[in-house]
């Protein structure tokens, strides 16, 4: 039975680690007879400047068939970055109910981290970060514009059932790796969300006494990435931590072009969203030399949601190979290989269909 793909390629290098993810995938799909439908939207910031709007009007119910969605980047000069994400990115999450944002973090072999204790086979864990509501609240204004005296204000929001589900998650997949969660607050300086929180956590940690579990102040947990990074297992964060320690956790782990994402959906009455971290970095777009392996890792996530777990770990070990090697790392990672050079490898380590 075959499964249908929004593609969503976006802007800038977007396009291009989208194309070459695009390659692989029809490569994996046809070695393990996968059937992956795509339809392909020009849904982006080049849109945005063209029509006044990142996505039609009726984009969502355009979505809402589909099995999963694969996303490029957003993102383009002279259009404002708030623009792009609420345009587009922010309602998809929002209306699928895409609350897990899920980003595993590896320094792999042939990788160098720029920090001296992250090493290869130590540095392995998952940032769980509450994807749809927090501190990304649409809650707030801005009061009069202009003038001397103008302020903004903007609300936190925390339910008992958002931070009940994303503990619940997190502690369920630690239960599927090493048995431990860290969960990210500030309540010593946050007196009301924080706290409230830490108590919600605590609650879902009685469900699962078999995973060790502790909680960690913001602050000090951005240290221990740095200085402890292999002590982590699974990080579970409000959105706005999630958001700053997922790409804190990248750079340690040498590059943000290699991270992944997933946007998850756990009940799955809704497409769950699959993209890389990186932007759409327009300094380096259409010169050839992206690294498309955060959109091929991304890719490798959508394959294990949509049951097809075998055909992601080839891929993830097809990533393991062309990293190993400088002439198939991009130059991000040291490397002297461009998009189409990592391609290729990667085809090459997957080998032909038997």
């Amino acid at each position: 039975m075959s499964q249908r793909i929004a593609v969503i390629p976006g802007d800038g290098i977007g396009t291009e680690v989208i194309s070459a993810t695009r390659t692989v995938l029809d490569a994996v799909c046809r070695r393990h007879a996968i059937t992956l439908d795509y339809d392909e939207y020009d849904w982006s910031c080049e849109r945005y400047l063209r029509t006044g709007a990142m996505m039609p009007a009726d984009g969502l119910d355009v979505l809402r068939p589909y099995d999963a969605i694969l996303l490029g980047a957003v993102g383009a000069p002279g259009v404002p970055d708030h623009v792009s994400l609420w345009g587009l990115l922010i309602p998809i999450r929002r209306a699928f109910r895409q609350y897990v944002n899920l980003r595993p973090v590896r320094v792999f072999d042939g990788v160098d981290s720029p920090v001296r204790g992250a090493l290869p086979g130590e540095v392995d864990f998952v940032v769980v970060r509450e994807n749809v509501e927090g501190e990304y609240s649409e809650i707030g204004g801005r009061l009069g514009r202009g003038h001397p005296e103008e302020m903004a204000v903007q609300e936190a929001v925390f339910t008992r059932a958002g931070v009940s589900r994303i503990a619940d998650y997190a502690f369920e997949l630690a239960r599927t790796r090493r048995g431990h969660v860290t969960s990210a607050t500030k309540s010593n300086g946050i007196v009301h969300t924080m706290p409230f929180w830490d108590e919600v956590v605590a609650e879902r940690a009685a469900a699962f006494p078999d995973v060790r579990w502790r909680s960690e102040h913001i602050d000090a947990l951005a240290a221990k990435f740095v200085l402890q990074p292999g002590s982590f297992d699974v990080v579970v964060a409000s959105n706005l931590f999630g958001d700053i320690l997922s790409d804190l956790a990248a750079a340690v782990a040498g590059s943000i072009g290699i991270a992944p994402s997933a946007n998850l959906d756990p009940t799955r009455s809704y497409p769950s969203m699959f993209e890389p971290v990186h932007g759409s970095a327009p300094d380096i777009a259409g010169k050839g030399v992206a690294n498309p392996l955060g959109a091929v890792w991304s890719a490798a996530l959508m394959l294990d949601h949509l049951g097809h777990t075998p055909a992601a770990q080839d891929l993830v070990a097809a990533m393991e190979a062309t990293l190993r090697e400088p002439g198939t790392r991009t130059r991000d990672l040291g490397g002297t290989a461009d998009t189409r050079t990592v391609t290729v490898a990667l085809l090459d380590r997957l080998g032909p269909v038997s």
